[in-house]
């Protein structure tokens, strides 16, 4: 410590820099704290008073760090925690453990360093975890510092009685009378997880969404795991997205612990820390290795990371360097489990004592003896909470509502429905490329993505590219290149998708090759689960909803073998809850404009929307459009006393019977048309949630009329489709559905249509068949 400073800054330093238990600091660490102090003059007594209050946090932190990983050890094992410190006896255990411990452990010290970097700078900042199974480090840190939303701070108070039951409730399968889960602590990063944006279940996609999150003035720690940058591929793109024109500040912080579920990281197998290094170097990073278990490493290093980017930012902006930039990356190097035996091994990962300490004594005796190493006295927990919680101080938001987790809400201005003339052909995808594109001419102040895997302009997207561009970091055409373009396209499907995810404080909008969209699903559905799990918590997300558009679909992509043949991603979609995860099937371009229209006024849903690029038949007028995109359904043919209904769920569907219809009208049998926009409306709701959207029966008989006999053709295969409407359903002699049947190959649309039995000579001759046997 310098000389500089007075003695009772240097004794308090010193007594910091000796380390608090398992809490130990290294050289590195000291020295980066000593480099922050130096900063702070020595003019006063408040610059006086000031580093005293530093050096106080970090102790703080200290203490809190070590007491939440016991917490976490304690929330594994045990029933109950004693905050005397004295030792459980067998029968304090829980006869069967849970938890991902290791991880939690690891994370403990990185979390409560976000917790000081907050405090020592005066600004909370936001953060997103990925590995979302760690959930305890967080549970534990913010029930001892009261950072808790209202319905879990009266469970779970930083005393023996709130702990114990926090220990409880970790695990504990129990329902309540409504059938719905009563802990209020999940496995993963739920919706009462102070602060917390998303589950982080599925591993891999947090670290390919940090770079698109915030927006200028915002900062974001994104907290990553080895296990996940082996798992999903691209993360490493994140400096050529990264613009201080349009994005706050990220600090990605990568726990670099060497260990998944039962083996080594291949990173720790290529080399550990030293290989990481040189690959980050290699994809324009610049890694700043820290010590994984010392909260004030995390502190100083995010301190630094963000500071450095900011003005490297700025320096971007002003043309003096060029992108990408260097964007800093936190290594923080940590056996997995520290703080509990077994650490470093694959044991580690979940249950680094095994599961059963009430009948292990032995395990039982190291539980007790690494416990007591990691016990911070009462006293000095609720001084060191009162010291780190200085949000009054400084007069910054509690962490639990920073701001990506209280996100303004955002209202759009529409442009003018121009509905197209009916009888004209068009482009359902020519036709959405020009209202989004008018969207956000209309929108100018409003950060708006475009995910594109490939060929945007292959798929009629060519005003929206015009007025995006394609981002990159060397324009090669300006005409449709920029360096803040809005256009993220990577021939990496969980990339784009991500990158529209994320862009939850603007506007978004996915176009994919159907049978390819089927990788976006894992990203989608944790999104929705999050955004579901909110409305139901009276807690809606305040994001626009956001299309995922599947287009050169199925049925019009003959020319490319089966392998692009696959309907999968709307099938799989409709398996999701309807609510909040619609399908919606155009069947011409002004109902594709209706339903873009309808959806972006709603929050927090992500819809599949299957539309065609080949120009269709513009078969409603803009009114019908509107209603139809409403209601979920049009009438194509009306036939009061129709002797056969033919529903149609998908464009070129409704043109096949539409066509089927005039040949059975030629032989005197009265045939209704109708095209089911939207499926999942007419389905049998799974809960209350869903049964509030869904039509109930009343509706659907009064705007699909009673029909004696039914056929309905549909994009999807028909198993699923079956399942979907079986409200619709008058049994198996009166009900045919005919859906895609794995038939395929290099086929046009006429060969396709007939090779699964869709052709509207297929259509007819069923309908025959069940006016036969119906007599």
């Amino acid at each position: 410590m310098s000389t500089s400073y007075s003695t009772e800054v240097s004794d308090q330093f010193n007594e910091w820099s000796h380390g608090y238990r398992k809490i130990q600091h290294t050289k590195a660490t000291v020295r980066l704290v000593e480099e922050y102090l130096q900063r702070i003059p020595l003019e006063s007594k408040d610059d006086h008073r000031k580093l005293l209050n530093t050096i106080a946090l970090l102790k703080a932190a200290d203490r809190i760090c070590s007491a939440s990983m016991w917490l976490v050890a304690h929330m594994t094992y045990a029933k109950r925690v004693p905050m005397d410190g004295s030792a459980l006896t067998a029968d304090d255990f829980k006869k069967k453990a849970q938890g991902h411990t290791g991880g939690a452990l690891n994370m403990t010290p990185a979390y409560t360093g976000y917790l000081l970097a907050n405090s020592l700078s005066g600004k909370t900042r936001s953060w997103v975890m990925g590995q979302g199974h760690c959930v305890a480090a967080i549970e534990a840190v913010n029930a001892i510092i009261g950072n808790q939303y209202e319905e879990k701070a009266k469970l779970y108070s930083c005393d023996e009685q709130g702990l114990s039951r926090l220990c409880r409730d970790y695990y504990s399968y129990e329902l309540d009378k409504d059938g719905e889960l009563k802990s209020r602590i999940g496995s993963h990063v739920n919706i009462h997880t102070a602060g917390g944006i998303s589950e982080g279940g599925y591993l891999g996609f947090t670290a390919l969404q940090y770079s698109h999150v915030p927006l200028p003035g915002q900062e974001l720690v994104a907290f990553l795991s080895d296990g996940a940058f082996e798992e999903q591929r691209g993360s490493d793109w994140a400096p050529r997205w990264w613009r201080a024109a349009d994005t706050g500040l990220v600090t990605p912080v990568m726990i670099e612990n060497g260990r998944k579920i039962d083996q080594r990281t291949l990173m720790a197998q290529e080399g550990g820390t030293s290989y990481f290094e040189k690959y980050l170097k290699l994809h324009d990073f610049n890694p700043l290795p820290i010590d994984g278990s010392d909260p004030a490493a995390y502190a100083m290093a995010l301190l630094n990371a963000m500071e450095t980017l900011s003005k490297i930012g700025q320096e971007a902006q002003e043309g003096r360097i060029s992108y990408p930039v260097k964007l800093p990356y936190i290594i923080a190097e940590v056996v997995k489990g520290y703080g509990l035996p077994a650490a470093g091994t694959n044991a580690a990962h979940n249950l680094p004592l095994g599961e059963n300490l009430v009948e292990d004594d032995k395990a039982r005796e190291e539980f007790i003896n690494a416990t007591a190493a990691l016990y911070v006295s009462q006293t000095e927990l609720e001084e060191s909470v009162k010291t780190l919680n200085n949000h009054s101080i400084n007069g910054r938001v509690r962490e639990k509502d920073h701001e990506l987790r209280l996100l303004k809400r955002r209202e759009l201005i529409f442009p003018d429905d121009n509905y197209i003339e009916s009888g004209l052909s068009v482009s359902c995808l020519r036709e959405i490329d020009k209202w989004f594109s008018d969207l956000i001419h209309c929108n100018k102040s409003v950060r708006f993505r475009l995910g594109n895997p490939d060929e945007v302009q292959s798929n009629k997207m060519t005003k929206t590219l015009a007025s995006l561009k394609h981002r990159v970091a060397n324009p090669e055409n300006n005409e449709t290149e920029s360096i803040t373009g809005g256009v993220i396209s990577a021939l990496n499907e969980e990339a784009v998708v991500s990158a529209v995810l994320a862009n939850k404080q603007g506007v978004g909008m996915v176009v994919s090759y159907e049978a390819f969209a089927m990788k976006m699903i894992g990203a989608m559905r944790q999104e929705v689960i999050f955004s579901r799990n909110l409305k139901k918590a009276n807690r809606p997300a305040e994001w626009i909803s956001i299309p995922v558009i599947a287009t050169s679909h199925t049925w019009e992509n003959g020319k490319n073998e089966q392998s692009h043949q696959d309907p999968k991603f709307s099938e799989n979609w409709l398996c999701e809850m309807s609510d909040i995860s619609p399908v919606y099937f155009p069947i011409d371009a002004n109902t594709s404009k209706a339903i873009l229209i309808n959806l972006y006024k709603t929050r927090g849903k992500i819809a599949a929307m299957v539309a065609s690029k080949k120009a269709l038949p513009v078969v409603t007028t803009g009114d019908e459009a509107a209603t139809a995109a409403n209601n979920g359904v049009f009438i194509a043919i009306k036939e009061p006393n129709a002797d056969i209904q033919l529903i149609a769920i998908g464009g070129y569907q409704l043109q096949s019977s539409l066509k089927a219809a005039k040949l059975l009208q030629r032989e005197s049998v009265k045939c209704e048309v109708v095209a089911l926009l939207e499926p999942g409306r007419f389905r049998v709701p799974r809960d209350e949630t869903e049964a509030e959207y869904c039509h109930d029966k009343v509706m659907i008989d009064l705007i699909i009329a009673p029909a004696p006999l039914r056929i309905v053709v549909s994009h999807t295969g028909e198993e699923v489709i079956t399942g979907v409407l079986r409200r619709l359903d008058l049994g198996t002699e009166k009900t045919t559905f005919m859906g895609y049947k794995n038939q395929g190959g290099t086929l046009n649309l006429d060969g396709m249509l007939k090779v699964n039995g869709q052709s509207e000579r297929d259509i007819e001759s069923v309908a025959k068949k069940m006016l036969s046997i119906n007599k």
